[in-house]
């Protein structure tokens, strides 16, 4: 981890314990331990449902079968008995967290920075069309064309230092096992852009679909893709 990213790292840590109360001191958070951090995609939307681009704030809930997506994906992954919850400032992310926040005994905690990717010119558009305009953009980020610009929007560098903030954010708070849910092109560009065995292939030949999942192990700046929505990642 570089100097400048660990510095960022121990801020966020600092501003985690600031923030917690009571009358005993809080346990010294270990900024070199290794986590298990899995990304979740969101439930069906109505947006989703609608079959245009919605990468607007709040953004639209989930649709009956999101809801049920919700449940479905707590059940399945709940026995890894995350240690915390976490999900974007959207509508969406937070519906579809709140069966596995039910089932482990824990809060939803909002973080600015897991957002989806901002649609620029193409808000609105069909999404058929945006997989060869908006999404060919972020594709092209993880090859190493992070300079590319979004029209209308953001470009490869921007978003991935808003992720990383968040992540750091996340991990700074000491969990070991904790679950985000996010948006499928922003879990899926992060993951590519900054896991060491990256599978760039994967974002074209595997798609996350709604309630897909990534998982990583290891630490902020030096991550390591182990599970691509079910298949293991050598």
């Amino acid at each position: 981890m570089t100097e400048r990213r660990w510095l960022a790292v121990m801020f966020a840590a600092i501003l985690a314990l600031a923030g917690m109360t009571g009358c005993t001191a809080p346990n010294p958070v270990d900024m070199d331990r290794a986590i298990t951090l899995t990304l979740v995609r969101h439930g069906q939307s109505e947006g989703n449902l609608s079959g245009r681009m919605d990468t607007s704030v709040p953004g639209p809930p989930l649709t009956d079968l999101g809801s049920e997506q919700a449940v479905m994906i707590a059940n399945r992954l709940s026995d890894n008995r995350y240690d915390g919850i976490f999900a974007s400032t959207m509508i969406r992310t937070q519906q579809t967290a709140e069966p596995m926040a039910h089932r482990c005994g824990e809060m939803v905690t909002a973080v600015e920075g897991l957002q989806e990717i901002e649609a620029g010119v193409f808000e609105g558009q069909p999404e058929a069309y945006a997989v060869k305009t908006y999404y060919g953009d972020i594709v092209d980020w993880t090859i190493g064309n992070r300079d590319l610009r979004i029209p209308g929007s953001i470009d490869g560098n921007e978003f991935d230092d808003r992720f990383d903030r968040a992540i750091d954010e996340i991990y700074a708070t000491g969990v070991l096992r904790p679950i985000v849910y996010s948006h499928g092109a922003a879990i899926a560009a992060w993951a590519t852009m900054n896991a060491e065995n990256s599978r760039p292939d994967l974002m074209k030949t595997a798609p996350l679909p709604n309630t897909g999942y990534v998982v990583l192990d290891g630490k902020p700046g030096d991550w390591k893709l182990v599970d691509w929505n079910g298949t293991q990642v050598p």
